[in-house]
């Protein structure tokens, strides 16, 4: 069966008064998978997000979600969508169980076992409020409502705030197996990138202005390379071009090179900079230390 589009960007450009936040952004997310949208604190996650559930109308350019746009999202296609939002649930007055009865008379596919399943893990009374929870506590009952939807789209901005380790490895098998089933669609963001490993099929690189590179996971790891330099602190940083994406100084004073280019094309290119590259090796990366060396450490 052929896949559709289940998130589409156009040409998108927003801004905040003077400031630009995106200028020409274009992607698309295809149904069924998990794609990680990663970048910076500032590059605009947050507001794209914002912008695609509706909250926010772009200045130009068009955003569509389950093929209707993203400012005039009709009840039903609403109902296929769920959100976390910055980890935050607006009804803090409930409590765990009038939360439950509340959220689900609005979604038909209301898996209550899910909920509860996530939920019970709190080892909190039905009756306690969610104002007298913690701010981990108030995630999970937040996440428990959220897959509880059985959404076909499912986007999380930042899921894991508050979160200790041992739930949030448990929400993340939740998450794998929501992905597999049929054609669900999880767009994630997340500050704790090392997650993303073992979660998303694709990456979108957001960086400043919009740009956006978007490509699959493994074809990432496997293309993008991190090169270290001992250089004792001395000479230039080479300049970024078509075969050096990101160069940087290390605390210990060696270069590391970032490049989508073997170790011999590397070397020719700091050989034409001026930089002796006798002594250059190729250095194991996780996702983590990829996206700093795309994106930069400052």
């Amino acid at each position: 069966m052929t896949k559709g589009v289940a998130i589409r960007v156009e040409d998108l450009f927003h801004r905040y008064g003077p400031r630009v936040i995106f200028d020409g952004l274009s992607f698309t997310v295809r149904e069924g998978g998990v794609f990680g949208l990663l970048g910076k604190n500032g590059v605009g996650k947050t507001t794209l997000i914002k912008l695609l559930m509706g909250f926010l109308r772009p200045v130009a350019g068009t955003c569509s979600v389950l093929g209707e746009a993203s400012h005039d999202l009709s009840p039903d296609v609403k109902r296929r969508i769920g959100l976390v939002f910055e980890g935050h649930l607006a009804y803090e007055y409930m409590s765990i169980g009038e939360a439950e009865r509340f959220f689900s008379a609005w979604y038909p596919k209301w898996r209550r076992d899910v909920f509860f399943d996530l939920v019970d893990r709190l080892k909190l009374p039905l009756t306690h409020r969610i104002r007298d929870m913690s701010e981990g506590q108030r995630s999970q009952v937040v996440l428990g409502l959220v897959m509880a939807q059985d959404p076909d789209l499912l986007i999380l901005d930042d899921y894991t705030m508050g979160l200790d380790a041992g739930y949030r490895r448990l929400f993340l098998d939740y998450l794998v197996h929501y992905a597999r089933e049929g054609s669900k669609t999880v767009l994630v963001t997340s500050h704790v990138v090392q997650d993303m490993e073992r979660l998303v099929d694709d990456v979108i690189f957001l960086r400043a202005g919009g740009d956006v590179f978007q490509t699959s996971l493994s074809t990432f790891m496997e293309n993008f390379r991190h090169f270290r330099l001992p250089m004792n602190g001395q000479g230039s940083l080479p300049k970024p071009n078509g075969v050096i994406h990101n160069a940087e100084r290390e605390a210990d004073g060696a270069l590391s090179v970032f490049a989508f280019q073997d170790h011999r094309t590397v070397e020719t290119e700091l050989r034409d900079q001026g930089i002796e590259p006798s002594g250059l090796t190729q250095i194991p990366m996780t996702l983590e230390d990829a996206f700093i060396g795309y994106t930069g450490k400052y």
